[in-house]
């Protein structure tokens, strides 16, 4: 009994760490998004999409589940499609009609709103450190948005609204995604290829095409492509449905430190004393809300 105990312990642990490489990937999203150039948001998430589908479509062939996409329930596809394309739509639609530094913060609740949601699901007692950390991470996150100031533009009521939206949308899908545990994590697949789908007519409603113009620009669309708009979304479904959501949550941000440390590295930001705070904040709230697992980690290996 003890050693199925383990084994599913650490069945968990592996669970959690593999939906913790989703937050890596994350991170190299805006300096990806920045080296890809002018390219117009809906259309650069329509690509992406299309790269992240196809290569499902290929890795599903292989495990031969392709018969999977079809034949499952509309609920499934409305909670896929409407969390991974809902928070993009929302997320774009808040950046047209707000203060990027405004947006991103309301936004980036997502993952507090996932350590206090996960607090409803079975085996998810939810603790003070979880919530601790959680907190400590979202102030890091205003730490490091915040200072880079709030520019010009005003953020408008409906910019607001969106961003909260996109803090909803994606904590919901994140959560939700334990009901559909059974739904196998391959049907990302279906979802990104709708997603690519959907994303292709708001280009064409509200933007004019634009494509790379450089060599290194296409490679940075084939990156996103593959991973933080592709991968990312598959070892996420995998982590939701099997590994910590308290942990998964107050790790995520980490995501927005990370990826100003890549902005760093490529000149594409300046260095500043928020960084290094907001580093000690959001590293010490992920380490504090993942107290368990560490825990059990160190134990493990005695």
């Amino acid at each position: 009994m003890t050693e199925d105990v383990d084994l599913d312990q650490g069945f968990y642990r592996s669970a959690t760490l593999v939906g913790f490489t989703a937050i890596l990937m994350w991170s190299l999203l805006a300096a990806l998004t920045v080296a890809t150039g002018a390219v117009p948001p809906f259309q650069l998430a329509a690509v992406c999409f299309a790269i992240g589908g196809a290569l499902g479509l290929i890795w599903t062939g292989i495990r031969g589940e392709l018969r999977l996409l079809t034949g499952q329930p509309l609920s499934v596809w409305l909670h896929g499609v409407g969390g991974i394309f809902g928070y993009h739509f929302f997320y774009f639609t808040a950046l047209r009609h707000g203060s990027p530094a405004e947006v991103s913060l309301i936004a980036y609740l997502w993952p507090l709103l996932i350590v206090l949601f996960s607090a409803a699901l079975p085996g998810h007692r939810l603790k003070v450190h979880h919530v601790v950390g959680a907190v400590l991470g979202f102030v890091g996150v205003a730490v490091i948005v915040l200072g880079r100031g709030r520019g010009l533009i005003i953020t408008e009521p409906v910019g607001y609204l969106a961003a909260g939206a996109c803090a909803l949308i994606w904590s919901a899908y994140s959560v939700s995604n334990r009901i559909f545990s059974k739904v196998p994590t391959s049907l990302v697949t279906g979802f990104c290829l709708v997603s690519s789908f959907l994303a292709g007519i708001c280009h064409l409603l509200f933007e004019q095409t634009l494509w790379p113009q450089t060599a290194l620009a296409w490679w940075a669309v084939l990156g996103l492509g593959v991973g933080p708009v592709g991968l990312a979304f598959f070892v996420w479904d995998y982590g939701c449905k099997r590994g910590d959501l308290r942990v998964l949550g107050a790790g995520a941000y980490l995501a927005p430190l990370l990826s100003t440390a890549a902005l760093l590295a490529l000149g594409l930001e300046s260095p500043r004393l928020s960084i290094i705070v907001a580093a000690f904040l959001i590293t010490g709230g992920a380490m504090i809300a993942a107290r368990d697992l560490i825990r059990r980690r160190s134990s493990a290996s005695r």
